[in-house]
């Protein structure tokens, strides 16, 4: 029977951690990145500590202090504006001005840079957030795929705007041009590739970018301060950091920024917003809280929708934004599924993130253990159970995952987005019970359906399209391939994220149009063939 005392023996000692994990020493960012210089930091800083602990021979757990980075205020707040306001200028900075070739260019000048880069910024991934090694690299890997993929798309997109439209009399060029100032705000648990598919398409679209890194996960990003600063011109990005409960308000009452992206809550969301004195200005892109549902269907492949059901609700230990969150079985096959489901979770690894073959590991946030417990809690006390031995067991930063069931109305598991290693799991008589949790739900992103029934798939297909932005067909959700569009409904998104959409997001269509003249005709011409706009030309990017 696993208990607290098991959990605490999974963490190390110091002799325990492979010598290629050791921290030599911990990172004390004193620099941060305005104005296209890193600029030598003295103020106050705020510790970064690893949800790893580290057990002394008495089996005492102490907290492994990463580093520290700047703790930042108003007025460091404002200097990262001024710097991106300058640098975009109203639109006549060298940045938001350069031609698309030269700002892939330097884009590809940061990626190589970044890759140089990548054994320091993958330890500091799986020490900050506790994600298994191999995911940091999956992480890390995957974020400079996608920027090779942005210039690629961006290349393409570039490619067929280069060239004049002529209809009823009048000639016109469209091209997509940048919004100006964007707020970049990312997630703790993907912190290099969520905040990554927005900084990076806002970046290279010609805006400037203000960027505050999660409050788990900052730490890894010192490293690529020296990338950015070299690869791109004066101001075009800009770090900041501090409370965002100071710093944010700050920028947006501002009104000088014209773009917010975060993925985070939609509470949080929903405030920022309104703190800025134009919001009909501010353009949102938003990737927010999700509750997705899996129905698992008396025709289900049982195996199959074990497999996908215990990988989307525990992946990084369910903390994405992505994981199923609830699971709705039929009644005629809830016994059989939850047997399974839990057979195959106790095969799942526990342990420390460097170690092959991990599961579950050490949860960043300091308070979500504590937090997972309520939740558990309170449905235990409305009649649910624990159905998996050891379930819902903790230990300072290890929570040992559990399988709740019955889940009904009422629990805070029915409906909160718990983030985090609880699965609740529902039956239902009638397909219409699982539909209409969905309908009635304030989250629209994801669903996965499992069934084997040509007919029972397509009826359930046509409404949920109309609730959701992903219907996933025997098979977890996931936000990728990156070339797929990522969005949601209700409360779940604004705006949509993928390779090519993400470009559209952080740009708006601009054209310039002349009438169909001889005298438009050679003026036209003679600005393309002596190359005197950067907007108006013919070039191909290859």
């Amino acid at each position: 029977m696993l208990d607290q005392a098991a959990l605490r023996t999974l963490f190390p000692t110091r002799d325990d951690i492979p010598a290629q994990h050791r921290r030599a020493a911990p990172l004390h960012q004193r620099v941060t990145l305005v104005g296209g210089a890193l600029q030598p930091w003295t103020g106050d800083t705020v510790p970064v500590v690893s949800p790893v602990r580290i057990r002394d021979d008495s089996g005492n757990l102490t907290p492994v202090v990463l580093g520290s980075v700047p703790q930042g205020g108003v007025a460091e707040a404002e200097a990262a504006l001024a710097a991106a306001t300058a640098a975009y200028d109203s639109g006549r900075g060298a940045w938001p001005t350069m031609t698309v070739a030269d700002r892939i260019a330097c884009m590809r000048d940061f990626t190589m840079r970044m890759v140089a880069r990548r054994a320091e910024v993958v330890e500091l991934l799986m020490w900050e957030i506790g994600k298994s090694f191999a995911d940091s690299e999956k992480e890390f890997d995957r974020t400079v795929d996608y920027i090779r993929a942005t210039i690629d798309a961006l290349r393409d997109l570039d490619n067929a705007s280069s060239r004049f439209v002529i209809a009823e009399g009048t000639i016109g060029q469209i091209r997509r041009t940048p919004l100006g100032v964007v707020l970049c705000m990312g997630p703790y648990n993907y912190p290099l590739n969520e905040t990554f598919a927005t900084l990076i398409p806002a970046l290279i679209m010609g805006n400037t970018l203000l960027f505050k890194p999660p409050r788990f996960g900052v730490l890894l990003f010192a490293p690529l301060l020296e990338a950015f600063a070299a690869a791109f011109p004066k101001g075009v990005l800009n770090t900041v950091y501090g409370k965002g409960e100071v710093v944010v308000p700050y920028l947006l009452g501002s009104g000088a920024v014209n773009t917010l992206t975060l993925i985070g809550s939609s509470k949080v969301a929903d405030h920022l917003k309104k703190l800025h004195p134009k919001a009909n200005r501010l353009r949102a892109i938003l990737g927010l809280d999700a509750k997705n549902a899996a129905i698992v269907l008396p025709d289900a492949d049982l195996d199959l929708a074990v497999k996908e059901c215990l990988l989307g609700a525990l992946s990084f230990n369910g903390q994405r934004c992505t994981a199923l969150k609830m699971l709705m079985v039929h009644s005629a096959i809830v016994d059989a599924f939850l047997r399974r489901f839990v057979a195959e979770l106790a095969k799942l690894k526990v342990g420390m993130p460097w170690q092959a073959g991990v599961n579950i590991t050490p949860l960043p946030e300091p308070d979500k253990v504590a937090y997972m417990r309520q939740c558990v809690d309170d449905a235990l006390a409305r009649g649910a159970r624990v159905v998996n031995d050891g379930g819902g067991t903790s230990c300072d930063t290890l929570f040992y995952p559990a399988v709740v069931y019955p889940v009904r109305e009422g629990m805070k598991l029915y409906r909160e987005e718990q983030f985090g290693p609880v699965v609740p799991v529902m039956a239902f008589d009638d397909v219409a019970t699982a539909l209409d949790y969905v309908i009635t739900s304030e989250h629209g992103q994801q669903v996965s359906i499992f069934s084997s029934s040509p007919e029972q798939i397509g009826t359930l297909v046509d409404p949920l399209v109309n609730q959701v932005c992903r219907v996933n067909i025997n098979c977890q959700c996931q936000r990728g391939p990156d070339i797929f569009p990522f969005t949601g409904r209700k409360d779940s998104a604004e705006g949509t994220l993928s390779v090519t959409d993400a470009l559209r997001s952080f740009s708006i269509r601009s054209m310039i149009a002349a009438k169909q003249t001889n005298a438009s005709k050679k003026l036209l011409d003679d600005i393309v063939q002596q190359h005197e706009s950067k907007f108006i030309h013919t070039g191909f990017i290859f």
